[in-house]
């Protein structure tokens, strides 16, 4: 299998045709090679639009909702991120080639670890990894430029709305697991405070941990 001529695909292919068109998230997409973020039982899905399974009921997003986020999260050098659900570090890794610093923490302690040996082999050295369940929250810094929740939730994150810095984004996909549609969802917060919710596109990933409905952000 040509990796190169795969990835390169599936940016013309899929995320491309997908209204990603900012230079720098295809430069990143590029040159970050999805194969070696993928298990490696997987390797040869690396470049197709489907998820790929994690461990614990884990997945990776399809390159095409990964290019969307990183398209309309719209990444600057001196950003601050919080990512919620590291995965395989893949998404962490572009991000960090964005922004200046990325906080990302991952319930699962050898999702962490694996996500460690992915970022270090390729020198990606501007990311804290941690472990924890950040289902309602987490304190690393006490605001972020950028948010991303890889896992859907059932209502409105408060406590990260209340977590973004004036100016800040918040990536969020809402609904319901049984529901096959779900809401991507940009939440910004303007420079008097306040916000306002963009619809962005519809799709369907794996809940965030630990928030079923009737426990969801309840304060």
């Amino acid at each position: 299998m040509n990796l190169e001529q795969a990835r390169f695909n599936m940016i013309e292919q899929q995320v491309r045709p997908w209204d990603v068109l900012n230079p720098e998230v295809l430069n990143v997409l590029s040159s970050t090679p999805r194969d070696e973020f993928v298990p490696a039982e997987f390797c040869n899905l690396a470049y197709s639009d489907t998820e790929i399974p994690l461990s614990h009921g884990q997945v990776m997003m399809k390159p095409t909702v990964e290019g969307r986020i990183l398209q309309h999260i719209q990444l600057k050098a001196s950003d601050i991120v919080l990512e919620v659900g590291t995965g395989s570090a893949y998404l962490t890794a572009c991000m960090a080639k964005l922004a200046g610093h990325v906080y990302s923490v991952d319930v699962e302690a050898d999702l962490t670890q694996s996500a460690q040996a992915n970022l270090k082999q390729h020198g990606i050295d501007n990311v804290t990894l941690e472990t924890g369940d950040a289902a309602h929250g987490w304190n690393s810094k006490p605001s972020y430029d950028v948010i991303v929740l890889t896992g859907s939730v059932s209502e409105h994150p408060e406590q990260y709305k209340q977590q973004l810095a004036k100016g800040g984004r918040l990536f969020v996909v809402i609904g319901e697991s049984k529901n096959p549609i779900m809401e991507a969802l940009l939440i910004q917060r303007d420079s008097e405070g306040n916000y306002h919710t963009q619809s962005l596109f519809e799709t369907h990933i794996p809940a965030l941990k630990h928030t079923e409905k009737a426990a969801v952000f309840n304060f």
